[in-house]
């Protein structure tokens, strides 16, 4: 949070100062502000300050605009930058009633310079080094290796019949969510397969995906989770912001589920090849339905070694919403399918989510130490005695 609280800190300045370009007074600005940043995973050090803002009668706003947008560029690209996005456009829209037609058409000019600059920014996550593509061999002892650890992997969860649906990466079939599909059987849920062969990730898939929710979500009378891996969880994203009635939660698993249009992989050429057309012909209008952050709970998986997708367009942004997580794990993206860790974390946020839990809630301290949040905590606590460790 160190690192981020100067966005924050400026960020308050220039949209407050936005909301006096269109009309509002500070408290009117303060209390949106306050209003939007109460459920902000860091709302315990953002609040005080919006509480103690003081600004100019003509703050400085072409300043503070290159500020934020400054600060965001250090930073690198995010996907929490959605957040920024959505509470500037809520002060825009309180103020628009208050605010002359000119001030309005103004404060929109602005508001719109920055969420480019801001997707200017999010372009450039990089593709994962050669380095991390050379690690993906490990997953040939990732997978071989699962056969012996499967029998010492924990099943305390209880699934309860719960209906959990199981979508395979791009290229792979119901055999890659075998491990998967046979752990949380072996929980309790009620678990249920692609069975439409290879995933090609193509939109013509999505009718008969909306179908076999359907039937799934009649069956049972109750909400379908939804589990993607990779590509799958392009899928599942799609499946919540269509149909938030019937999906009771995502879970992705190295799935690049936001700014896939301009996204850079080390195998772009091996997808061409397996598409027969080059990448920049891919189906606009089915990958901006990706962008709208679904309306129910999401957690999403990922690895920072991963050798074939960013990790960055792997997360979803935590500070949109109370119920979005990011996990991270140790391993290939091409292991994850049969990776310990993806196993257990899976039935505990399935479980979590389903009993209105945290993550830590639903995870043992044993299990803790499989994962780098864990290890990430501890280096901190002993680097910083006054450290307070953000909630994953």
């Amino acid at each position: 949070m160190n690192e981020k609280l100067n966005l924050y800190k400026t960020f308050i300045q220039f949209a407050s100062a936005l909301g006096l370009l269109n009309g509002l007074t500070l408290e009117e600005s303060k209390k949106v502000l306050l209003e939007s940043f109460k459920l902000h995973p860091n709302s315990e050090d953002i609040l005080p300050i919006i509480d103690g803002l003081e600004l100019d009668e003509s703050p400085d706003i072409k300043f503070l605009f290159n500020e934020c947008i400054r600060l965001c560029d250090e930073l690198g690209p995010s996907r929490e930058y959605i957040t920024l996005l959505v509470i500037l456009e809520n002060i825009l829209t309180i103020a628009s009633q208050a605010g002359t037609k000119e001030q309005t058409e103004v404060a929109s000019s602005v508001f719109f310079k920055f969420k480019q600059e801001i997707a200017e920014i999010n372009l450039k996550i990089p593709k994962p080094p050669l380095f991390n593509m050379l690690l993906e061999t490990r997953s040939i002892i990732e997978w071989a290796s699962i056969y012996a650890i499967y029998p010492f992997i924990p099943k305390r969860i209880k699934g309860e019949g719960r209906p959990v649906l199981l979508i395979p990466p791009y290229l792979g079939d119901d055999y890659s969510t075998s491990f998967v599909r046979k752990y949380l059987t072996s929980l309790g849920f009620k678990t249920y397969k692609w069975e439409m062969g290879f995933n090609m990730v193509k939109s013509h898939y999505i009718p008969r995906l909306e179908e076999k929710l359907d039937d799934i979500y009649q069956a049972h009378g109750k909400k379908v989770s939804i589990v993607g891996w990779s590509g799958g969880g392009i899928f599942a994203k799609i499946m919540a912001n269509r149909h938030p009635n019937q999906v009771e939660q995502i879970l992705t698993i190295g799935s690049p589920i936001w700014g896939v249009m301009d996204m850079k992989t080390p195998v772009y050429g091996i997808l061409e090849f397996f598409r027969g057309k080059s990448l920049k012909d891919r189906n606009k209008r089915f990958l901006e339905e990706l962008e709208p952050i679904p309306d129910v709970p999401v957690t999403c998986i990922y690895t920072k070694t991963d050798g074939l997708v960013p990790w960055k367009h792997c997360m979803e942004a935590e500070s949109y919403r109370n119920n979005i997580r990011n996990i991270e794990v140790f391993g290939s993206h091409s292991g994850l399918g049969a990776n310990a860790s993806v196993l257990m974390i899976t039935a505990n946020a399935l479980s979590a989510n389903i009993n209105g839990q945290t993550i830590q809630q639903a995870t043992t301290n044993i299990e803790r130490v499989l994962y780098p949040f864990y290890w990430n905590g501890k280096k901190r606590k002993f680097t910083f005695k006054n450290f307070r460790v953000q909630k994953t």
